[in-house]
């Protein structure tokens, strides 16, 4: 049995990461104050003086998906904002409320059933992973204030794979979630006048996915943590589902100001990656986001990264150069941006420099 104690003499990477308890472990022994290993430092915490209530990013209906105006309010998102919520996206409300559930019934397991699934130095194309995320700041680590659990979406389907707590909910998740993210990918090409997804093109821009499921317990003093750095992410399109507790902040459009992502019951959040801002030479956006935590209630999350697959080449589409746009993007492995994303983490823009020419 993994002792759930934890003594201040503890090496925390161990207590937390290594044996599994996690962040929310920590919490449950009575938690009183934050361990210096996951005080951020100050330029990566959310500065609430920064947060700006005048401004909200889009809310778009899907009911009717097919009308050319809905078609239009999605590109024009992506283009501004980068980051959009949608409603009456036809995901049933009780497969979304199903899968939250699920989460927080894996994350409320004892550390010896979890530890499972965690593994030392895993690879991009894991089936099944739980990890954290430890930033090196100044030659030591600094913990966020999240656990959080892949199910990597392979076309071998290795679900079997997955956590008993979660596996259905997650695969029923991906039933809907899935050709929900084809439809918004096609609807966002066309924009950019480049044909409907074929099966050419589905490695390119749907070729490695991945559902995660992220908990963010209650913290002692929120102020002084953070449960997501800011970040922008690597995918063509992520699918977001998050909980009613709230703390998903993006980047507005005066660059300096924190916009929230108001919680909407059955909606998801969506946002572009740096992969469809490569592809779209600049034309869409990639928008950095944080999350911050609560000092009394837990968080959920759930992403579905949609991912180009590793031996893909991503660069500017050749539809936008024919007529003599310059490309802003050189052509580059994604495997190749993926390790320069994760050696550069959490720095952000730093990787599309990497592809820029």
């Amino acid at each position: 049995m993994t002792s759930s104690k934890f003594e201040p003499s503890d090496d925390i990477f161990d207590f937390v990461i290594k044996k599994a308890n996690g962040l929310k472990g920590l919490v449950d022994t009575n938690l009183q104050t934050v361990p210096n290993q996951c005080i951020q430092p100050k330029e990566q915490r959310l500065d609430k003086s920064q947060i700006d209530n005048q401004e909200s990013i889009p809310t778009i209906d899907l009911s009717n998906f097919d009308d050319l105006k809905v078609e239009k309010s999605i590109q024009e998102a992506a283009n501004k904002w980068g980051f959009f919520q949608i409603i009456n996206h036809g995901i049933p409300i009780e497969v979304l409320e199903d899968l939250k559930d699920a989460g927080q019934k894996f994350f409320e397991l004892p550390a010896e059933e979890k530890v499972k699934h965690y593994k030392e130095n895993a690879g991009p194309d894991e089936s099944v992973l739980l990890y954290w995320s430890a930033i090196v700041e100044k030659n030591e680590k600094v913990l966020e204030w999240r656990d959080s659990i892949k199910h990597g979406c392979d076309p071998q389907n290795d679900s079997n794979l997955w956590p008993p707590q979660t596996r259905n909910q997650v695969l029923e998740f991906q039933r809907w979630a899935i050709p929900l993210a084809k439809k918004l990918l096609e609807v966002l090409l066309k924009g950019l006048n480049v044909n409907e997804i074929d099966e050419s093109m589905e490695p390119l821009l749907m070729g490695t996915m991945a559902i995660n499921i992220n908990y963010y317990p209650p913290c002692p003093n929120p102020s002084i943590t953070i449960g997501c750095r800011r970040h922008w992410d690597m995918s063509c399109i992520t699918l977001l589902l998050q909980d009613d507790t709230g703390g998903l902040y993006v980047r507005g459009t005066k660059g300096d100001n924190w916009i929230h992502v108001n919680p909407i019951k059955g909606a998801l959040a969506v946002n572009l990656g740096d992969s469809l801002q490569i592809m779209s030479n600049d034309r869409y956006r990639s928008i950095e986001h944080c999350v911050a935590v609560d000092s009394s209630r837990a968080r959920i999350s759930i992403p579905l990264f949609v991912n180009p697959s590793l031996d893909s080449v991503i660069g500017p589409f050749p539809q936008l150069l024919k007529d003599g746009e310059k490309p802003v993007y050189k052509q580059v492995l994604f495997s190749d941006y993926w390790d320069y994303f994760i050696s550069k983490r959490p720095s952000g823009k730093a990787s599309l420099d990497f592809a820029k020419i």
